[in-house]
C-alpha cells in the first residue's frame, strides 16, 4: 500500500463500511484476534449517557500525576482526530496513528469495520506499541455491543443513564441501563455514578458477579464553599479542591473517577496528592468551556435533554444581569424538543443555524420547534453555527451579555474554528429569514 496521510486514512475508513453504525462485536473481535491484541496493562472502560469525557479526563490527569504512562481513547473529536488518542496527556502524532491504522488494515483481511471500530482497534494497538501502564477507553455508544467492549475492563464506570440513541439502545432507562451495564466484568469493580440507577444495571451486575459500587450507597460526596469531601465505605474521607471542570455535576464525575481508582489501588496506587493535582488540571474542550469574558462566550456540546438540563443549572450559577444569547444547531435524529424544553426559560434570544452534516437539522425546522415551545425571539437562519456566532458578537451582544453555544459536537467545533479565525473579513450576508 502506498504511503497515506492521516487525512487519507480517515477518508478511507469512513467509506469502508456500508453504515456508519452497526452494533455488534463479531467483526471487531475477529480483527482483534488477528492483531494479537491482548493488552497486559489494566484497562478502565467508561460508559454513560453524559459525563464520559469528563471522567476520562479526570482519571487520565490523576493517573498521570501519580507517575503512570497513561493511554486515553475518547470520542468524538472537535477539531482534530488526534484528540481521540492520547499518551502521557499528549495527542498521538499523525505518524503514530497512520502506523496503527496500517496495522489494522493488514490484519482485517475481508472483514469490514465501521469508522469507530477501526479507530478503537488502532488506538489500543497504539497504546500497546507505546507501552502504556494503563489505558482508559471511552465507550462510543451504549456498551454491550460497542467496539470498546471487545476489551475486558479491569474496572468499568457508568457515569449516568438517560434517554439517548433510542434507535440503537431502546426507549427506556431500563433498556439503556442494560446496554450500558454490558461493560461490567465478573469479579471486577463496576462503578455507577447514576443516581437511582435502573434495576437492569443492578440485575446485570448481580447476574455476572460484578462488584457493583453505587453513588449514595458505597461512595458519595459533600461540598461546602471552600472544598468538597469524597467518602467511601470503610475509608476516611478525602478533603479535596473543586475540579477545574465547571459545573456542580462534575463532583459526581470526580467521585466516580476516585471510586474507580480506589478499587484498583492494588495494581495502580494513586496517592491523595495526585488526586488533588488531577482534579485541578483535568480539562475537556467543549464542556461548559468559557472562550471569552466580555461578552462572555460559553460553549457546551449538550445534545440531549439530560445534558441540556445540566447546562441550564450551570447557567443559573452565572452572574445575574445581561442576556443569554443562544447559538443553536442540532442533529435531526436527536431529541430537539427535549433540549429546547430544558433551556427555553434560560435563553433570551435564539440564533438558529444549519449543520452541514448529513444528519443535521435545518434552521427552519429548529425555528419551528422553538415556536412550538412558545419561544418568540428566534433569529436566523444561518448557514452554519460559526456565522451565527459572529453575528451574535458583532451585532447583538452588549457588555454583560452571554453567548451560549450548544446542541452538538458539530455546533461547538464550527464555533471554535470561527473563533480562531475571527479576524477574517465577515461575509456580506450571513443571515437569511426563517419562514414563520
Amino acid at each position: 500500500m502506498p504511503p497515506m496521510t492521516l487525512n487519507d486514512w480517515l477518508a478511507r475508513i469512513e467509506l469502508m463500511h456500508p453504515t456508519v453504525v452497526e452494533m455488534g462485536l463479531e467483526r471487531v473481535q475477529a480483527v482483534r484476534r488477528r492483531l494479537g491484541l491482548a493488552p497486559s496493562f489494566p484497562i478502565i472502560v467508561v460508559g454513560g449517557t453524559n459525563g464520559k469525557g469528563s471522567v476520562c479526563a479526570m482519571l487520565e490527569a490523576m493517573l498521570a500525576a501519580a507517575g503512570y504512562r497513561v493511554g486515553c481513547y475518547t470520542s468524538p473529536h472537535l477539531l482534530r482526530y488526534n484528540e481521540r488518542v492520547r499518551v502521557d496527556r499528549g495527542e498521538a502524532s499523525d505518524r503514530e496513528l497512520c502506523e496503527s491504522f496500517a496495522d489494522v488494515e493488514r490484519a482485517r483481511g475481508d472483514v469490514s469495520l465501521t469508522y469507530f471500530e477501526f479507530g478503537t482497534l488502532a488506538a489500543v494497538a497504539l497504546f500497546v506499541r507505546a507501552d502504556v501502564d494503563v489505558a482508559i477507553l471511552e465507550v462510543g455508544m451504549g456498551g454491550r455491543l460497542d467496539a470498546v467492549n471487545a476489551f475486558d475492563a479491569d474496572c468499568a464506570v457508568i457515569t449516568s443513564v438517560d434517554i439517548d440513541h433510542v434507535a440503537y439502545l431502546g426507549h427506556t432507562r431500563e433498556a439503556i441501563g442494560f446496554e450500558k451495564a454490558g461493560i461490567f466484568r465478573s469479579g471486577r469493580p463496576a462503578v455507577c455514578a447514576a443516581p437511582s440507577p435502573p434495576a437492569s444495571v443492578r440485575a446485570h451486575a448481580a447476574a455476572i458477579g460484578a462488584d457493583l459500587l453505587e453513588i449514595g450507597r458505597d461512595f458519595d460526596f459533600r461540598c461546602n464553599r471552600l472544598n468538597w469531601r469524597f467518602r467511601r465505605t470503610g475509608a476516611a474521607p478525602l478533603v479535596l479542591p473543586y475540579p477545574q471542570l465547571r459545573g456542580a455535576f462534575q463532583l459526581s464525575n470526580a467521585s466516580a473517577a476516585i471510586a474507580a481508582l480506589s478499587h484498583l489501588s492494588d495494581r495502580l496506587p494513586v496517592p491523595e496528592g495526585a488526586i488533588r493535582a488531577g482534579l485541578v488540571s483535568a480539562s475537556v474542550s467543549g464542556r461548559f468551556q468559557v472562550l471569552r469574558h466580555e461578552p462572555a462566550v460559553v460553549v457546551d456540546v449538550a445534545h440531549n435533554p439530560h445534558a441540556a438540563a445540566a447546562l441550564a443549572r450551570n447557567l443559573d450559577g452565572l452572574t445575574a444581569g445581561g442576556r443569554n444569547l443562544a447559538v443553536f444547531a442540532m442533529l435531526a435524529d436527536k431529541d430537539i424538543d427535549g433540549v429546547v424544553e430544558a433551556l427555553k426559560d434560560r435563553i433570551d434570544e435564539w440564533l438558529v443555524a444549519d449543520l452541514q452534516e448529513p444528519r443535521g437539522a435545518s434552521a427552519v425546522d429548529l425555528a419551528r420547534t422553538l415556536r412550538s415551545h412558545g419561544v418568540e425571539r428566534c433569529l436566523g437562519g444561518f448557514d452554519r453555527p460559526g456565522l451565527a456566532y459572529r453575528h451574535a458578537l458583532e451585532h447583538l451582544a452588549a457588555p454583560g451579555d452571554r453567548v451560549i453555544v450548544f446542541g452538538s459536537f458539530h455546533t461547538v467545533a464550527d464555533v471554535l474554528r470561527e473563533d480562531a479565525t475571527e479576524a477574517a473579513s465577515p461575509p456580506r450576508s450571513i443571515l437569511r429569514a426563517v419562514p414563520a
